[in-house]
């Protein structure tokens, strides 16, 4: 499936998450974070980007479920059904509210797959908890404020923004503060995360940084850097697509995610 131009996510989104018996809220700092569990053994977390949510994993779930996993996903504070406080968005306090998820439902270590925002999460938690984490397939992010390319608005780019609208009108406790939001979840994007090459070089679990070929937001060379700082870490370039792979081209994505779970195991 090809949705290169976001056409198809823009007018439907991804397809829905499959039916769970296990989904709710817990309660962590200032926020309720929601969550569902699909499948059975190893646990993955789905970690979204921003201004998006978990449903944005609609290709991703039923594939890493086959593969016989466990899947997690989780509404970053104030995304989604997630609440939050008066109280800044930051990637430690929402890499908090991942380990709150996994101490609820009894989960000592599980590996990560962030997207944008969501890999920024996973690579902190990460570093704050590695004893919690198998390793993390590290999407299309950048670790420090000079990794972001200069923004540039394209079609595709307001095709994701229109669709991130119309879920956070449908899905959030708060759906006429889009506006609020966006401009809450943008000034943590332009001043975090702040990782320098010495705090990069302590992180002790298995990294792969993964990359579109034409990623809209973070630079190449960055990647390159991050890939060549993280000790051991692997560098993945996925061809043909941008910062929208999962739902651009699916199983392209799905391919490269599964393939590191199945190093991990």
């Amino acid at each position: 499936m090809h949705d290169d131009e976001l056409l198809i996510f823009e007018k439907d989104g991804a397809p829905p998450l499959p039916a769970t018996g296990t989904e709710g809220f817990v309660t962590n700092d200032g926020a309720r974070i929601w969550f569902a569990v699909h499948g059975a053994g190893p646990a993955v977390i789905l970690l979204h980007g921003g201004l998006g949510n978990a449903g944005n994993w609609g290709y991703q779930v039923p594939a890493l479920v086959r593969s016989g996993r466990m899947v997690v996903v989780i509404d970053s504070r104030g995304h989604g059904r997630s609440t939050r406080d008066a109280g800044p968005f930051g990637y430690a306090r929402m890499a908090d509210d991942v380990l709150a998820v996994m101490d609820h439902l009894g989960l000592e270590k599980a590996s990560l797959v962030g997207w944008s925002d969501g890999a920024c999460t996973a690579l902190i938690l990460a570093d704050k908890h590695p004893q919690r984490v198998s390793g993390v397939f590290f999407f299309a992010c950048s670790m420090d404020p000079g990794g972001a390319l200069p923004f540039q608005s394209t079609p595709v780019i307001d095709r994701c923004f229109s669709r991130h609208r119309q879920d956070y009108q449908a899905l959030s406790a708060t759906p006429d503060d889009f506006e609020t939001f966006v401009a809450d979840v943008s000034r943590m994007m332009q001043t975090e995360p702040n990782y320098g090459a010495e705090q990069l070089a302590c992180i002790r679990v298995p990294v792969a940084v993964v990359i579109g070929e034409n990623d809209e937001f973070i630079r190449r060379d960055h990647a390159d850097y991050l890939a060549r700082t993280i000790p051991g870490a692997e560098l993945v370039v996925l061809p043909g697509v941008s910062h929208f792979a999962p739902v651009q081209r699916p199983e392209l994505f799905d391919q490269a995610a599964i393939g590191f779970l199945d190093r991990l195991d």
